[in-house]
């Protein structure tokens, strides 16, 4: 399917519930993490739905994936402040564990998309 937007990505609209989630998470962590964990947790979430976009205007297949490797890496990064927001007693075991999920699937869905523009490129 070809899209119009990046809007229409299913990536980044996944990408934008999920940072949903994780504002309404950290809206309940300490005061004393508000520049600290709560800050790098939201702008890692953010990244992600910002890098996809960003690789969306790119021209070059490969310079499209090359930010998609990017995004890789933000999706790592906010489930690393995930599990130590957990560790910390900051979220629930639930909220972690569905969080946890739902960004695994996004980096499955991720893959599945550079392969797709990867066939492309051929």
């Amino acid at each position: 399917m070809e899209y119009k937007s990046f809007k229409e990505v299913p990536i980044w609209q996944k990408s934008v519930k999920l940072i949903e989630a994780v504002y309404k998470i950290t809206k309940n962590f300490p005061e004393s993490e508000k520049f600290n964990l709560t800050s790098q947790l939201r702008r890692s979430a953010v990244s992600v739905a910002s890098n996809i976009a960003e690789s969306w205007g790119r021209y070059h297949y490969a310079d499209k994936i090359r930010v998609l490797y990017i995004v890789r890496g933000e999706i790592e990064e906010t489930r690393s402040h995930l599990a130590i927001a957990r560790k910390l007693n900051y979220c629930s075991e639930n909220n972690y564990l569905i969080l946890e999920k739902f960004y695994e699937e996004l980096l499955h869905d991720l893959n599945k998309h550079k392969k797709t523009l990867n066939s492309k490129n051929i």
